[in-house]
């Protein structure tokens, strides 16, 4: 697939995706030419977990400390559809590494999308938790990229 043609499925699938957001439909698919998407929302492709389903608990009820710990991470998010990368080049140091420190307004990743890199930054300050993005896969806008303990 060529970069442009990669972009502009991009930016198809994204308006596609608004419009099912935007509806009541479960699912919405498009065929054109050797092309087919398929878009669905969760719930019509998994089925629901029973209600009393809830995480379990220290012996006391109290939540676990891994709980309480991944209930104040801060997930920062991708603006945008495209290709994650966390360095500015193949052979260059990550922006971020987990346990590193990470200030609102630092660049964290690139989005690459159109031809075009986005500098992506950060909206919190604390430590990085975990990397949640796979250097050079694609993310979706609002997907998960870092989390962070805020400061």
């Amino acid at each position: 697939m060529a970069p442009d043609e990669a972009g502009d499925l991009l930016m198809l699938i994204d308006r596609f995706e608004a419009l099912l957001v935007g509806s009541d439909l479960a699912e919405l698919e498009v065929a054109a030419g050797g092309t087919m998407l398929r878009l669905a929302r969760p719930s019509a492709l998994t089925p629901l977990a029973p209600a009393a389903a809830t995480p379990p608990r220290a012996a006391d009820g109290q939540p676990t400390d891994e709980q309480l710990a991944d209930e104040r991470l801060h997930a920062v998010l991708a603006p945008l559809t495209g290709i994650f990368y966390l360095s500015p080049s193949p052979d260059a140091a990550p922006y971020v590494r987990e346990g590193g420190q990470v200030s609102i307004g630092q660049v964290i990743g690139l989005i690459e999308a159109m031809k075009l890199f986005n500098e992506i930054k950060s909206d919190t300050t604390g430590t990085v938790r975990r990397i949640a993005a796979e250097s050079g896969a694609l993310v979706k806008q609002r997907q998960p990229l870092i989390e962070v303990e805020p400061s």
